[in-house]
């Protein structure tokens, strides 16, 4: 008596996802729209390998990226680490391939990202990114360009409601500088604390800019310790509005001290609102936002994030900014460089709460059934008709033949249309094309059965073989019409 075979438990990795066919189809879908997107800008794609030396990754990310590298060790024993981000990666290119990647360079690239952190809701370990990035131009006409592409992108995926936020770390440098916080732990303290605006409210944030509070568990929260009139500085600064971007940096100018390093910042964002009219990019969906201060310990010049405010939930589904000093860990210059950087996952998950983005099953347009003794060749003749003509064409071999099994394989996948071959139509060099999603449609609200079955008789026809493309494509246009509509 044989040994029971030991199986293995099928289940996926904590903090890791599956795509299958119904998420995977939308997915790709997302990602031709936004590479569309960055090649009409004249982006040039990039790839890097998903394994780093340890020490290109560590220490460009801050504390927090550090403690969540996959930390690995090669079969040679080095040091080695699974990228967190697609950025540092861009950096070290540049620095090592200065002959072959000539300034400026524009590249886009996207691929998964690892980050050992805990998982949750939206939270995963492995996620996919999507970056835009210019290297080698201190223009605020680059960062303009990726914030017109962002827009672009949202604009193209029919997201409701997007809004680009738009500051500028040169700006919370002098408030700062106003406020004398130098020290730079003070500094990343209270830029993490005004990050927490919109979460927390702003009575809470003036707690944890001076004594610190008491959270709603009953946990300490430290607070900066900062004294009542710096506190209501920087509350002042992140709270400044207006009714369009070059209104926001004037009231901004009312409140920054008259230095070098503001007048810097302000003449820097007064250009950048030009760069965006002059880029037609409106005022609604792209704004100065003087709160935003995520990432601004990263950032040395203007920095940006997209939100959904219907999906707050997802948090930013894309942000990025100016990051100057990057390539300078590997090189002894700088190379100026600014960009962004999609969150697909997020982007995706917002955008199916909202039914922007419908799953689809399939991408098969057609199905080529077969019945009674019809040669497989025959068979495959007709659906190779088909995938010359382009039309993304399945040939249905299944164990159950019978005309109701073959068509409830096309209706479970929702393929609009089949192909019918008869012995009958065989014989008489014909094949029998069906809409099935028209028939459907057609059905739905009749009750009378002669009429029922006489709706279904009228979605299909039968036409000669050599009219068998021209009447798939009649059909297929008509439902992307509809679609369209």
């Amino acid at each position: 008596m044989s040994e029971k075979k030991q199986l293995v438990e099928p289940r996926t990795l904590k903090g890791f996802q599956d795509y299958l066919p119904e998420d995977a189809i939308a997915r790709k879908r997302v990602i031709r729209t936004i590479e569309g997107v960055f090649e009409k800008y004249g982006f040039l794609p990039l790839e890097t390998p998903a394994l780093e030396y340890l020490d290109v990754l560590s220490g460009t990310g801050g504390d927090e990226v550090n403690q969540e590298l996959f930390r690995l060790e090669s079969p040679e024993g080095e040091e080695i680490s699974l990228r967190f981000d697609l950025t540092v990666p861009f950096a070290r290119l540049l620095a090592q391939y200065p002959d072959k990647l000539k300034v400026p360079v524009r590249r886009y690239a996207i691929g998964p990202v690892w980050r050992a952190d805990k998982p949750g809701p939206g939270r995963f370990r492995q996620f996919t990114q999507f970056d835009a990035d210019i290297a080698g131009t201190d223009s605020v006409a680059a960062d303009g360009e990726i914030i017109a592409i962002m827009v672009e992108i949202m604009q193209t995926l029919r997201a409701p409601s997007y809004r680009v936020l738009i500051n500028n770390r040169k700006l919370i440098d002098a408030l700062l500088e106003d406020c004398g916080i130098h020290e730079e732990a003070s500094q990343k303290h209270v830029l993490r604390v005004v990050d927490k605006l919109d979460k927390v409210g702003l009575d809470n944030i003036r707690l944890e800019l001076g004594p610190g509070r008491v959270d709603d568990s009953g946990d300490p929260i430290p607070g900066v310790q900062l004294d009542g009139d710096t506190i209501g500085k920087i509350l002042d600064f992140v709270a400044v509005k207006g009714t369009s971007r070059a209104d926001i940096v004037a009231n901004l100018g009312q409140l920054l001290p008259d230095t070098d390093l503001s007048r810097r910042a302000l003449d820097e964002m007064r250009e950048l609102a030009e760069v965006l009219e002059g880029l037609g990019v409106d005022e609604d969906h792209a704004c100065f936002d003087p709160s935003l201060a995520r990432g601004l310990d990263y950032y040395t010049g203007p920095v940006f994030e997209t939100i959904i405010p219907k999906a707050k939930e997802f948090g930013s589904v894309m942000g990025g900014g100016r990051y100057n000093g990057l390539v300078g860990r590997f090189l002894d210059r700088e190379i100026p460089a600014t960009g962004t950087s999609v969150g697909l996952d997020r982007l995706m998950a917002a955008l199916t709460k909202l039914k922007v983005i419908e799953p689809s099953k399939t991408t098969v347009q057609v199905l080529v059934v077969s019945l009674g003794e019809i040669p497989k060749a025959e068979t495959l003749r007709l659906a190779s008709e088909l995938r010359a003509a382009g039309i993304r064409t399945e040939a249905y071999f299944g164990k159950k033949m019978r005309m109701k099994d073959q068509l409830s394989h096309a209706d479970r996948h929702e393929i609009p249309v089949a192909v019918i071959l008869g012995e009958d139509e065989y014989a008489r060099g014909e094949v029998s094309v069906k809409d099935l999603l028209g028939g459907k449609a057609g059905k739905e609200h009749i009750e009378k059965r002669d009429e029922y079955r006489k709706a279904g008789k009228d979605a299909q026809v039968t036409v000669k073989r050599n009219e068998m493309v021209a009447n798939v494509k009649r059909i297929l246009a008509g439902h992307e019409s509809a679609q369209a509509r």
